[in-house]
């Protein structure tokens, strides 16, 4: 499947042209991936993609080198292709290797589902958190470690709670995942019962327990392995090419339901499709590394703050929330402050001085 950039849906020349003026969004051109799918792109939009990926390859290199147990940097691309030894070897192969490769996986999923929900609500504020997934995954990983300890996997629990959570707001609705103002409205009261239920759990069960649990709720990545990295490759492969799919129709529907519609972009169906991709990533996302919060909520956001156009930027979101949560793990695992602190507190604390400056910002805007 190959990709390249021109002015026309048909263009195969490989160079990213003109179409048309698009004001401070910058000019568009077209990626073509195979013969069936061409998307407008800006030249800001590739720039920015270029530069987001610089900042996560440093990331994750000081991921791997940094500390005690960092493997050299000299060393590193000699490592990285095979001819890693001793404590290099297992740093790579299973301190560092997995759980950085997860992070990625992780991250990426989670910004892209914000991008997907956020582009169907249109609310910068809307995110699968919102919904009540994450919350009704910490009820299910709380139930399994409560009542069936030992005998079925966290994730597993945290997965089928998040497939419940979903199940009820489907149902709550009374339009399934077509009407955002409903989703948004039911997804609050799914996400507070999550919350109560998760709470029981941590008070009930034995102190040690619930330490155990309590860390796995806030979202970590400690202790994952390969088969982690595969189960979240395995999700972002699956729903690769009906993103895609999808991507050009939300540019659409980000116009409004009746231009859509007149377009042939089937707004109710788009959305459906979106909501129901953006909770498959998050489920995928939590299945390997619990609730993390606030990456699907700032992801979206830093990418349209970088590009300043409109659009769901969704392989930006993906970046932006890959890079977030490598940089949050890279925090947790080399700040001396705290000892094995969950990587979801600290996307709390990156999460809440984005929204403290968003706050700032409007306010000294008079929006506010």
């Amino acid at each position: 499947m190959n990709a390249t950039a021109g002015t026309r849906p048909d263009d195969t020349s490989g160079r990213l042209g003109k179409s048309g003026k698009s004001g401070k969004s910058g000019p568009k051109g077209y990626l073509r991936i195979g013969r069936s799918i061409a998307l407008p792109v800006r030249r800001v939009s590739v720039v920015v993609a270029l530069v987001l990926l610089v900042l996560l390859l440093a990331a994750c290199v000081a991921t791997l080198t940094l500390g005690r147990l960092g493997v050299g940097l000299a060393d590193l691309p000699t490592a990285l292709t095979g001819g890693a030894e001793g404590k290099d070897h297992f740093v790579l192969e299973r301190l560092r290797g997995p759980r950085l490769v997860v992070a990625l996986g992780t991250g990426a999923a989670l910004g892209l589902s914000g991008a997907l929900f956020q582009s169907v609500t249109r609310n910068p504020l809307g995110s699968p958190d919102v919904i009540g997934l994450a919350a009704g995954a910490g009820a299910g990983a709380a139930i399994v470690a409560m009542y069936f300890p030992g005998d079925v996997p966290v994730a597993v629990g945290a997965l089928l709670g998040a497939v419940v959570a979903m199940a009820l707001l489907h149902v709550s609705t009374g339009t399934g995942f077509r009407n955002p103002a409903r989703l948004v409205v039911a997804g609050i009261g799914v996400a507070a019962i999550g919350g109560a239920v998760t709470q029981y759990v941590v008070y009930a069960i034995e102190r040690d327990k619930a330490s155990a649990l309590t860390s796995y709720v806030n979202g970590s990545l400690t202790a994952r392995s390969w088969g982690d990295a595969a189960t979240i490759g395995v999700v972002l492969l699956l729903a690769a090419p009906f993103v895609a799919a999808v991507a050009r129709r939300l540019a659409v529907v980000e116009m409004g339901d009746e231009i859509a519609e007149g377009l042939g972009a089937e707004p109710r169906k788009t959305k459906s499709l979106a909501v129901v991709l953006a909770i498959l990533l998050s489920a995928g996302a939590v299945a390997v590394a619990g609730p993390i919060a606030f990456v699907s909520l700032t992801a979206p956001q830093v990418a349209k703050r970088l590009t300043r156009a409109s659009g769901p930027h969704l392989l930006l979101g993906a970046l932006s929330g890959a890079l977030l949560l490598v940089v949050a793990d890279l925090c947790a695992q080399q700040l001396p402050l705290f000892d094995d602190l969950p990587v979801g507190i600290y996307t709390m604390a990156i999460g809440g001085l984005y929204l403290g400056h968003l706050l700032v910002r409007e306010w000294r805007r008079g929006v506010l």
